[in-house]
């Protein structure tokens, strides 16, 4: 898992239950006092770790957990990535290039990172179809993205996840809807 993800856990860790909850995660997760660099590619096992330590510490779902988490790291991704977006872009246009504008992207610069595989279909001007496929099964993580898109494009969306790895799929299906 490439450091990003890593430092951005730490900031909404501490931003969401207080200075201290870092490591307090670290500890749990039995990580000790290891440091994060945004550069680096670090095992999928330790944010597996940190995730399901925060599920524990805070009672909430890991899902639920991962899709807040995605929600609150738009911002910074659209700081690091905007750039590769196109102006009149919105959530379902994001949404539908980010393999091949992000994920590209971030593949040639990071040799070792691994982003999901995302394949998709646009099927009407506010409706992309989403596969995801990638042995983290963080789909969650990708819907908590599409709904902070949407909250910084003000737009409305519907999801709905009709295939998914956590119910035994080999892979997500996830499709987005933005409403007027």
């Amino acid at each position: 898992m490439h450091g990003i993800v890593f430092a951005e856990l730490h900031k909404y860790a501490e931003t969401k239950h207080g200075a201290g909850t870092w490591h307090q995660l670290l500890t749990r997760a039995g990580l000790g006092n290891k440091l994060y660099f945004p550069v680096q590619e670090y095992p999928d096992s330790e944010i597996a770790s940190l995730v399901r330590a925060a599920s524990e510490m805070t009672g909430q779902p890991t899902l639920a957990l991962l899709e807040d988490f995605g929600q609150f790291i738009v911002p910074s991704l659209l700081r690091m990535y905007s750039h590769l977006l196109k102006p009149g872009w919105k959530t379902i246009d994001v949404i539908e290039h980010t393999e091949g504008t992000v994920h590209t992207v971030v593949r040639v610069q990071n040799p070792g990172a691994k982003p999901p595989q995302l394949m998709s279909q646009r099927l009407s001007n506010n409706e992309v179809l989403m596969v995801y496929d990638s042995p983290r099964r963080m789909c969650a993580l990708a819907i908590g993205i599409a709904k902070g898109l949407a909250l910084h494009y003000g737009e409305h969306i519907v999801i709905r996840e009709a295939i998914c790895m956590h119910r035994g799929a080999n892979r997500c299906e996830i499709l987005f809807r933005t409403i007027a």
